[in-house]
């Protein structure tokens, strides 16, 4: 399902307009976003967290070229997801 699909299927479940529901998840995304770039969680029950996580500096093979790469240290988004969530899916 993609971002279009999902504000449809929002729309049919909730009576809100098409724009109404954009405008929130365009909302909750740039919402996500900053609180992870100033290096906060965020917690949404019964789906889960996100967060931001730092990622060591690391030493790869290319596989192409077989020569060692560094790769540099870096920051990366991580979901973990919450027990409802994971119970839905079994």
């Amino acid at each position: 399902m993609n971002k279009k699909e999902l504000i449809k299927e929002l729309s049919n479940k909730n009576g809100l307009t098409r724009k109404d529901n954009e405008l929130v998840l365009e909302s909750l995304i740039e919402t996500i976003y900053e609180v992870l770039a100033e290096g906060d969680k965020v917690h949404i029950a019964g789906l889960g967290s996100f967060s931001s996580r730092k990622r060591d500096e690391r030493t790869m093979v290319n596989p192409r070229t077989g020569k060692e790469v560094t790769v540099t240290e870096s920051v990366v988004p991580s979901f973990k997801a919450g027990k409802k969530l994971k119970d839905a899916l079994k």
